[in-house]
């Protein structure tokens, strides 16, 4: 009798571990805002073009003291990311005293929109 008491506490403990861990597994992969590995990847991508982007902006104000369309920085060679990561696509739009660049999404899906500005900060949202 205390063997099936000991068996079945087992498979209870283990219920309850796959479950937690399945939990968590779906948590970690929300934070991206993609379910997938490829998802996630992409994400992580579209961050790290952001990053460069918002680093080129920064060394063009302090060269040219004005900031840059997206354009101007391939253009003059301040970076080397495309235009687009399928399904973002990115934009700069610049003011006197900063900048903005944004990773617009063109498929459903989460997030929407990623962006940078000169405090260097990501952030996303719909």
């Amino acid at each position: 009798m205390s063997r099936l008491f000991g068996f079945v506490g087992t498979i209870i403990v283990l219920a309850i571990g796959l479950y937690i861990y399945s939990e968590q597994v779906k948590n970690v992969t929300a934070v991206g805002g993609s379910t997938t590995p490829t998802g996630a990847i992409n994400i992580t991508g579209v961050r790290s073009d952001l990053i460069s982007l918002a680093s080129a902006e920064r060394n063009y104000f302090a060269s040219q003291a004005k900031y840059a369309s997206l354009e101007d920085l391939i253009s003059e060679k301040y970076v080397t990311v495309e235009r687009s990561r399928p399904p973002y696509s990115y934009d700069i739009s610049t003011t006197s005293s900063g900048f903005q660049v944004t990773a617009t999404r063109s498929t459903p899906g989460s997030p929407a929109k990623i962006w940078i500005d000169e405090t260097m900060q990501v952030q996303s949202g719909n």
